[in-house]
């Protein structure tokens, strides 16, 4: 199966208008558009997130603290891809000064916790790379492309009054009450090929127009292909924007010569 089965879900927080290409069903909020994980590149999982509301303050282990608590193979380590936001439209990533694990807690309690995030004004182009560990929030009015490790722990620390469970004691022990490196971050320009991770789990590239040969080095293997605005074909057959394809090779990738997408491989 070249092109990926999609599966939209609905969120309390999720959104009626979607960005091109779209759309929601009528009377449906659709918070996350998930790309189902193949068999061969089952490490990763690429999703689209459409907010309205604020998400959860959240954290998630590492490998090493996912086998530990018996909860899995793997943590998870993340990133943002930006590709619509409203005006004013933020990512919290981080404290702004380093806290304590019983500092946390009870401002994790009291809310006081979204005020000691920092929050980051974003827009179109704006790239994240949140390692396991990171306390973060994904606010409203933001659509943008996470590719993860494919692991679904998630400990919520704070959720606004939301009748959720939250994971306090979990959450403690794997979250890092500390700055975000700024390192981490990026605007990735409108044109141009731009290595966006480089490790430690996964590789993950946008591509403007033909790929450079050095880049056949780094995909050995199968690959997710993401079309961003021009249809790319994959094994003979026709990807387009909205869509996620596993490739067995890049050799097997025909890409336009003008037009951007992501690749993506595990490490």
């Amino acid at each position: 199966m070249t092109v990926l089965p999609t599966r939209e879900v609905e969120k309390v927080w999720g959104r009626d208008r979607l960005p091109a290409p779209f759309a929601a069903p009528d009377g449906k909020r659709i918070g996350e558009i998930w790309f189902e994980p193949p068999t061969a590149l089952d490490e990763l999982l690429v999703k689209y997130i459409f907010t309205s509301e604020k998400l959860s303050i959240q954290t998630h282990p590492d490998d090493d603290q996912a086998e530990a608590m018996g909860k899995g193979r793997q943590g998870k380590s993340e990133c943002w891809y930006v590709i619509d936001a409203d005006p004013g439209a933020t990512l919290g990533v981080g404290f702004a000064q380093p806290i304590g694990a019983d500092a946390m807690r009870a401002a994790a309690l009291d809310g006081s916790i979204e005020d000691m995030l920092v929050w980051h004004e974003v827009k179109a182009g704006d790239f994240f790379y949140i390692p396991a560990n990171t306390v973060h929030a994904i606010g409203p009015g933001v659509s943008l492309i996470e590719v993860q490790q494919n692991s679904d722990i998630t400990y919520r620390l704070y959720d606004y009054g939301r009748p959720r469970e939250l994971h306090l004691e979990e959450g403690m022990a794997v979250a890092k009450g500390e700055p975000y490196d700024p390192s981490l971050r990026q605007h990735v320009p409108d044109h141009g090929t731009t290595r966006l991770v480089d490790g430690p789990f996964f590789l993950l590239d946008r591509l403007d127009g033909l790929p450079d040969a050095s880049l056949a080095a780094d995909y050995p293997g199968p690959l997710l292909v993401i079309p961003r605005d021009a249809d790319v074909s994959v094994n003979g057959e026709q990807v387009g924007p909205g869509q996620c394809a596993l490739a067995g090779s890049i050799e097997s990738v025909s890409f336009p010569a003008k037009g951007r997408c992501l690749i993506a491989r595990p490490v």
